[in-house]
């Protein structure tokens, strides 16, 4: 077995910040038809309480994410490595931002647009991290 050091506690927090910020919205948009049913308000009362518990795990996965880049040498990595680092911080930002534009937007249309590019971007950011890993 394995001793507990600061790169377990590292690597458990970037994964618990992914596991909440791509599986709630998982759970969230599961939840939006059934909220709706509650009434006309349920989902965006869900969404606002989502996100005062999602953006916080954005921002550890963030954080995480730039510590686990400074634990390696990224010098002696493939340019394989560095592409697929430049698409998952591409995919990472996009996400962030087009959940951001969700939040924060009055039109249906453009939170359904949003919604799906957040939590498209938020998966194909955690496959790019597997990548990562396991590339």
């Amino acid at each position: 077995m394995n001793d507990f050091d600061i790169d377990t506690l590292r690597i458990t927090l970037h994964l618990l910040a992914a596991c909440v910020w791509v599986g709630g919205q998982i759970v969230l948009a599961a939840l939006v038809p059934v909220l709706r049913e509650i009434g006309d308000d349920a989902p965006r009362k869900a969404a606002n309480r989502f996100g005062r518990v999602a953006w916080p795990f954005f921002a550890l996965a963030v954080i995480t994410g730039v510590w686990n880049l400074l634990e390696i040498d990224v010098g002696d990595r493939s340019t394989a490595y560095h592409v697929t680092l430049a698409v998952k911080l591409l995919v990472v930002a996009a996400a962030g931002t087009a959940s951001a534009v969700h939040s924060l937007t009055p039109s249906p249309a453009i939170r359904g647009i949003t919604g799906a590019v957040g939590l498209f971007g938020s998966l194909a950011a955690l496959v790019f991290g597997v990548m990562l890993v396991w590339g």
